[in-house]
């Protein structure tokens, strides 16, 4: 038999065993889960913690700081030039300018290229070199780029920072230079790091965009697809790429310089003011495609918020509306327009005005405490005699409330549904409005 003492000490043992096990958490809980008095969550990603370095020259810089002054105020920026600028008291409004370091010494033999190439691609590694403090992205555009600050920060906070990505739109997986792009700042980190030596491999290339790309390559990461970056490689009328744009906010539009304005009657610099109007009140919204159905009349309504409204006459399914119109030439000069091949799907645009849908372009947008209107008037183009229900109409009002998105449900983004208030004769009001479970986006016959 067991002595008493023995029985008592064994059992006091094994009580304690017990206790430990399910009362006293193991070390590494202390260190990795249980948390801190100090921590704090982390803040949400916000303009202050992206940098932007636009890259530019001393011979570009004066006709495009317009497009620079709609966006940059609103961040942190800085312009890398090749020289310093000729005196203009009117660049104190303009982001910190730069001077690129020397890249005489890496190799550059593309025989129909610019070595600027070369420091444009630089300019990556220069910005990290900076060490600016409170960077979750590095951002690279050039001087005719606009970005669309709010709509980005958006998009990267969906990513976490800490880790290695690459997002903008893409050419064959690569990231378009101009267009932009966002490097998280760990990745870009990692990558200035290796970049000198990098670039030695690589003097047969030709631009900038390409060497970054193949840098990271080398690193063994890929491109994140972001469809709200745009390079805009066409030219001429953009109606039809903006009255159709993604899901995705709009992030980025490239190549201004090469394209008609977007709204009529005004240049360029005007026309990007007036779009920003719209931006201003509600930037998640911008460009944001909702099609309306009017039984009664017959009508198909395709909103490109904060920018146009068309109207066609009869049912047109929604995915008949989401290709682009041919509104717009290649990018090459030259080419066979009805030939041409896209990166995207495209559809016909009229070339009789008559054919066309009536289309209405933003005039007026603003915001109280009952949400958000926008007004839009008819464009006439032609001598195209209406009849039935748009023979009268001119304006249109559109009502909303400002699209505010969590990361959750720009993961997963949904088109929004809208309704006619009837009658209408020359004005006709729209409500968007988020769309019901099973609602579908049709014509109810």
């Amino acid at each position: 038999m067991i002595p008493s003492t023995l029985k008592t000490l064994l059992l006091l043992s094994f009580a304690l065993i017990l206790y430990l096990l399910f009362h006293v958490p193991p070390p590494y809980l202390h260190q990795s889960l249980l948390p801190t008095p100090h921590e704090a969550a982390p803040l949400p990603t916000s303009s202050h913690h992206l940098l932007f370095s636009i890259a530019s020259s001393a011979r570009s810089l004066g006709r495009r700081a317009p497009y620079l002054r709609l966006w940059s105020n609103s961040t942190r920026a800085i312009l890398f030039l090749d020289s310093p600028p000729p005196p203009d008291p009117s660049f104190a409004a303009l982001p910190p300018i730069v001077l690129s370091g020397d890249t005489s010494r890496f190799p550059f033999t593309f025989r129909r290229g610019l070595p600027s190439a070369v420091r444009v691609a630089r300019i990556v590694k220069e910005a990290v070199d900076r060490n600016e403090s409170d960077i979750r992205w590095f951002v690279f555009g050039d001087d005719d780029t606009v970005f669309f600050v709010d709509n980005l920060v958006r998009t990267l906070s969906k990513y976490d920072h800490d880790q290695w990505f690459y997002n903008e739109s893409n050419s064959f997986d690569m990231a378009f230079g101009g267009g932009g792009f966002a490097l998280s700042h760990s990745l870009a980190r990692a990558l200035a790091g290796v970049f000198d030596s990098c670039l030695m491999r690589y003097p047969h290339l030709f631009g900038s965009d390409a060497r970054i790309f193949s840098c990271l390559a080398e690193l063994g990461v890929g491109l994140t697809h972001e469809p709200g970056f745009h390079q805009v490689d066409i030219r001429g009328n953009l109606f039809g790429m903006l009255s159709a744009h993604p899901l995705s906010p709009l992030v980025s539009l490239h190549h201004l310089d090469s394209v008609d304005p977007i709204f009529p009657n005004m240049n360029r610099t005007q026309a990007l003011e007036h779009l920003f109007k719209a931006v201003n009140i509600d930037p998640a919204r911008i460009l944001q495609q909702t099609i309306c159905y009017d039984r009664l009349s017959s009508l198909t309504i395709s909103v490109a918020w904060g920018f146009s409204i068309q109207v066609f006459e009869g049912n047109l399914l929604l995915p008949d509306l989401l290709p682009l119109q041919r509104t717009f030439t290649p990018w090459r000069r030259g080419r066979n327009i009805s030939l041409s091949r896209y990166m995207f799907n495209t559809r016909e645009y009229p070339k009789d005005p008559c054919k066309r849908p009536v289309v209405f372009f933003l005039q007026s947008v603003g915001s109280n405490h009952d949400g958000v209107w926008s007004n839009y008037t008819r464009h006439a183009v032609g001598n195209c005699g209406q009849t039935g229900a748009i023979k009268n109409l001119e304006q249109i009002r559109v009502l909303s409330q400002k699209l505010e998105l969590n990361i959750e449900q720009m993961k997963a983004p949904r088109r929004q549904c809208c309704s006619i208030f009837p009658p209408f004769n020359k004005s006709m009001v729209l409500s968007i409005r988020q769309c019901g479970v099973d609602e579908l986006i049709s014509m109810h016959l």
